[in-house]
């Protein structure tokens, strides 16, 4: 009882100070959408997450051990053995712990099938299946599903079977090939760059699938991969090789076609520098005390300013070394070309701009009292795109689901508890 009362104690506070709880009815785009998440680690997760965020009733199956990101770490969340990684893309999810290899677990499965809209997974293809809640079970249960596959190398073809992870994808699809300084190693991405942009495909592809079905009444399957994510983001450096021949390089934070483009050393660290045009390039001149370089030709247009690279990186650098980052960005903040500084993450949640936007959301959180999370990216003038729950303790709304949600009596529940069934 005690608890209770504190936890209603800091949702109220949190309503106070303009936070969104769970207790907190706001409008949504798809409110009326339930789905079923069969995903763990990233990609799925982001794509669910993405989805839950508009509104969407999102019920994550767990094993009874649990997605296997909650134990990546440290840091953990205090007093548990829940990872800071895992809640980064699992915010508005209801979490059911379900041992689906069990014929109790299956009839689960089915169950809420029944019941909702989409159905998200991540395993290996046909892993599902033989286990009979794949998509030729559940499409049969539900003809109107949406069943959407992420996999690391799609349903066909030799590579069909191997596990997929993002480093791998990004190493095969070429992206760690052209990421890195010019004559380095390959480096990866500081996130799972990979993994995100295939879970925002699937998010396009479900919402897509949606519009169909209300047109139609038809579900369907939808196949989406990492690789195939990868190599369609090489945009212009994979249509200049497939219609030019010629191989994409590493730039380290330089651009192949335009210069200047990078990040520029300063005092006390790097700036980013985009001068596109002959218009920026002479405001950039200017302002870093260069202005002989406006007439010199060598540098009288993009074309010349990229033959002659190494010497205007040469004298730029040398200028912007003179000064620090926040003496720059000051000079800067007027200029007519792109410039950003190279923030640290405490720099990014301390500046001006990420702050008025209103970047950091606090959710109420049962075990540590609230928890932090950066808000959805995109603005709706309708409906709402909130974080509004806490990412889910391991099972914290397995009797939930079954109560209010599957109509399960006492009996059975206690059934499937005591069987193992769930957790």
């Amino acid at each position: 009882m005690e608890a209770t009362k504190k936890f209603t104690l800091r949702v109220l506070k949190a309503e106070w100070r303009g936070l969104r709880p769970y207790s907190t009815q706001l409008p949504a785009l798809l409110s009326d959408i339930n789905l079923l998440d069969l995903t763990r680690v990233i990609a799925g997760p982001y794509c669910t997450q993405t989805i839950a965020d508009l509104g969407a009733n999102v019920i994550k199956i767990e094993s009874l051990e649990g997605d296997e990101a909650r134990k990546w770490g440290p840091p953990f969340i205090d007093n548990t053995t829940e990872s800071y990684y895992f809640t980064s893309v699992n915010r508005n999810k209801k979490s059911i712990c379900v041992d689906f290899k069990k014929p109790e677990g299956k009839q689960i499965i089915y169950d809420l099938a029944k019941k909702c809209d989409v159905l998200v997974e991540n395993y290996i293809p046909g892993k599902l299946d033989q286990w009979e809640v794949g998509y030729e079970k559940l499409s049969r249960i539900n003809h109107r599903l949406i069943y959407c596959a992420i996999t690391g190398f799609g349903h066909v073809g030799p590579y069909a079977q191997k596990p997929g992870y993002d480093v791998i994808a990004a190493a095969m699809g070429g992206l760690l090939g052209i990421t890195g300084e010019r004559n380095g190693r390959p480096v990866k991405v500081g996130v799972a760059m990979t993994d995100l942009a295939t879970g925002l495909h699937a998010f396009g592809a479900i919402m897509t699938a949606l519009h169909y079905r209300n047109k139609t009444g038809k579900g369907q399957k939808i196949d989406c991969n990492l690789l195939s994510t990868q190599i369609a983001c090489m945009i212009n450096v994979s249509n200049i090789y497939l219609n030019c021949g010629i191989e994409g390089q590493k730039w380290g934070t330089a651009h192949a076609n335009i210069v200047p483009y990078q990040a520029f050393p300063t005092s006390d660290g790097e700036i980013v520098i985009g001068a596109n045009s002959n218009p920026q390039f002479r405001d950039l001149c200017k302002l870093i005390g260069r202005e002989e370089m406006i007439t010199d030709h060598r540098f009288k247009d993009n074309a010349d300013r990229v033959q002659n690279r190494e010497l205007l990186i040469q004298n730029i650098s040398e200028a912007t070394k003179k000064k620090t980052k926040k003496e720059w960005w000051e000079i800067f903040k007027q200029s007519a070309f792109a410039v950003g500084p190279v923030n640290t993450i405490k720099e990014v949640f301390e500046d001006e701009h990420v702050k008025a936007i209103g970047t950091v959301k606090e959710l109420p959180h049962p075990v540590i009292g609230s928890i932090k999370t950066t808000a959805p990216p995109t603005v709706y003038s309708e409906g709402g795109n909130f974080a509004r729950t806490a990412p889910p303790l391991l099972g914290e709304h397995t009797k939930e689901i079954l109560t209010d949600f599957l109509g399960y009596n006492e009996t059975q529940i206690e059934s499937l508890y005591d069987g193992k069934v769930v957790r």
